[in-house]
């Protein structure tokens, strides 16, 4: 575990106590989940203000928040093992919660704040920033950053003066709890025709726009 993370804790108590889910009972991960939130957005600001000299405010906002999100952070758990190391109550250990994205998500704010406590906010720094790494290279330019496909490609359309895409419901399948969506985007000029699936109609779109834009890149 410490040669995953990084670092080697002076006070192990506090690594354990960062692994511990409410559902396990005190002392459990919750205060320091809050403390490690707040170190986890200011070394992601820092670090896109130093990369970015020329993006302006909501640029900068709209990448931290997509490097700070659950679904961002929890990758990032998986990465370091967390999962296999967390204290969870009975319910939580029935229900698969070492693999789930808000604990897991969690649990690394609260592993933040543990290093922070154990070693100060040099040696955290130093420690977690490296784990951002791969996801602060593959951001999109400041100016796409936090713009969904659906947005970047009506914002393509809207620009040239041409039609809004039309956005069509193909096939909803599976059941209830794990239904699987079909959906068609079709652009009038130029005529491009794409499909998307997902598990969800908006899930779907967001394919489909972005192979829309893909294939108009391709044009």
């Amino acid at each position: 575990m410490p040669d995953l993370i990084g670092h080697r804790f002076a006070a192990p108590e506090l690594l354990a106590q960062a692994l511990t889910h409410r559902s396990a009972g005190a002392p459990h991960n919750e205060r320091l989940e809050f403390l490690g939130d707040g170190l986890v957005n200011l070394f992601v600001a820092e670090a896109l203000y130093t990369r970015w000299p020329r993006a302006d405010e909501g640029a900068l906002t709209r990448a931290r928040a997509e490097l700070v999100r659950e679904s961002a952070l929890a990758p990032i758990a998986r990465a370091l093992e967390l999962g296999a190391r967390l204290t969870l109550g009975p319910g939580e250990m029935k229900s698969g919660g070492h693999r789930r994205d808000s604990i897991l998500a969690d649990a690394l704010e609260a592993v933040v704040a543990a290093i922070y406590l154990d070693s100060g906010f040099e040696t955290c720094r130093q420690v977690v920033m490296p784990w951002f790494e791969a996801a602060m290279d593959a951001l999109p330019p400041p100016h796409k950053v936090g713009k969904d496909a659906k947005t970047r490609l009506q914002e393509w359309l809207q620009g040239r003066g041409r039609p809004l895409p039309a956005y069509e419901l193909v096939e909803e399948s599976g059941e209830d709890h794990a239904k699987t969506f079909r959906v068609t985007c079709t652009l009038a000029q130029p005529v491009v025709v794409t499909e998307g699936q997902g598990n969800s109609r908006r899930s779907a779109e967001q394919v489909a726009a972005e192979a829309a834009l893909a294939a108009l890149e391709a044009l």
